[in-house]
């Protein structure tokens, strides 16, 4: 049987971060997944250019039954200190919006980085394995794998959530916590695409492919503004992602189809200017025309001259387009979900080690915890500053 001082089972974005800053502190380090390549979900993030950080993390960005919990990890390893690796590794990045943080080339340079740091640090990395079986002993664990047994004293998780099933997510890290009595919080989509109630998608599946601003609200009041798309599917867009996280099943949301201007005025002023303008033709200077044409065609707003309208009209008209409200069916769920959200309950971790309180030498960081950020790099945030909290106790 090898002997490890760490073995980490899960080499996505926590879980290479992770076994880097356990092997410089001197850690001999086995780091194992059961795919054929690391990294995975950091190689298709981002459209492939991997959202790695954000300039603007904090604490209130993300979701989690103790908001106090990330605190810890993220003061201590912050966007900061991500930066400065990227930046030691000479990889260009740019700013896309709202702090976001890509590469200006490709994904693969952030995994080709994270396996560089786990080369320089000596983690042996084993690919292809499968974990059959995970037994405590008094000075540690015995993992049984299709490539043999190990023992090591601390064991990490870092095997991430449901989302992207694809990618070869599965509920192995909720099942190790609950081996050992740990407590899972509920598991649902996050961060995912909405779908439609059958009579919208009739209405509106036709308008797939359309995208402007919106400011979406939830019915508990949880509320972001940026684009929001159409699909055949439903509503989707970084907004309705956001929205997501928040959302529960039943639940109407209220979207602001222009949020940056006051449509009643807009409207009052086109009238007194031109009163024998069109609605429509005043609408498609703020509205992509196909929209507009087809809420006319579903009877959603009458088409006719400006000056037809009583200003309580008009009121009506700017309030259905502020307030416009869809109950959507549900999401798109664990298929398109770029994060799950729940998952190993935090009042069972340190914040400062991310172990195990009742169980030595057992850590979980990444996904696998009940810490979901938002849309725009936070979970990445998440994974590096969990695995070094992590990295740098085990």
């Amino acid at each position: 049987m090898n002997n490890f001082d760490v073995i980490i089972i899960g080499a996505g974005a926590a879980g290479l971060h992770c076994a880097a800053t356990a092997g410089y502190r001197g850690k001999n380090v086995l780091l194992l997944d059961n795919a054929k390549k690391a990294g995975r979900k950091i190689l298709i993030s981002g459209g492939g250019r991997c959202n790695f950080t954000n300039y603007n993390i904090e604490p209130n960005a993300f979701i989690c039954s103790n908001k106090h919990f990330v605190k810890s990890a993220l003061s201590r390893y912050t966007q900061w200190d991500f930066i400065a690796m990227v930046d030691k590794y000479q990889i260009p990045y740019h700013e896309k919006t709202l702090g976001q943080l890509f590469c200006d080339d490709s994904a693969k340079d952030i995994v080709n980085m994270l396996e560089s740091e786990c080369n320089n640090a000596n983690v042996t990395t084993q690919l292809r394995t499968e974990i059959a079986a995970i037994t405590k002993t008094d000075d540690g664990f015995d993992i049984t794998t299709n490539e043999g047994k190990f023992h090591t004293t601390s064991l990490v998780i870092a095997t991430g959530g449901l989302s992207m099933p694809k990618l070869g997510a599965t509920p192995f890290g909720y099942k190790v916590a609950q081996q050992f009595g740990l407590t899972v919080t509920e598991t649902t989509a996050g961060l995912v695409p909405f779908t439609w109630q059958n009579n919208d998608k009739e209405d509106y599946e036709c308008l797939s492919g359309i995208s402007l601003p919106a400011s979406v609200t939830c019915e508990n009041g949880v509320n972001f503004s940026e684009d929001m798309l159409f699909t055949h599917r439903g509503l989707s867009g970084p907004v309705m992602l956001q929205v997501s996280s928040y959302w529960k099943t039943g639940e109407a949301i209220t979207i602001d189809l222009l949020p940056s201007n006051d449509l009643q005025h807009e409207l009052e002023r086109a009238r007194e200017k031109s009163p024998k303008q069109a609605l429509k033709t005043c609408l498609n200077q703020h509205f992509p025309k196909r929209f507009i044409e087809r809420l006319i065609e579903l009877n959603k707003i009458d088409d006719k001259p400006l000056n037809q309208f009583n200003d309580k009209e008009l009121v009506a008209i700017a309030t259905y387009f502020h307030q416009w409200k869809i109950k959507p069916n549900g999401t798109e769920g664990y298929r398109t979900a770029e994060v799950t959200l729940g998952g190993v309950d935090t009042n069972e971790l340190s914040s400062k080690t991310m172990e195990a309180k009742n169980v030595k030498g057992l850590y979980f960081i990444g996904e696998v915890v009940d810490v979901s950020g938002w849309l725009g790099g936070y979970n990445f945030q998440w994974a590096w500053a969990s695995g070094w909290a992590c990295g740098d106790s085990v």
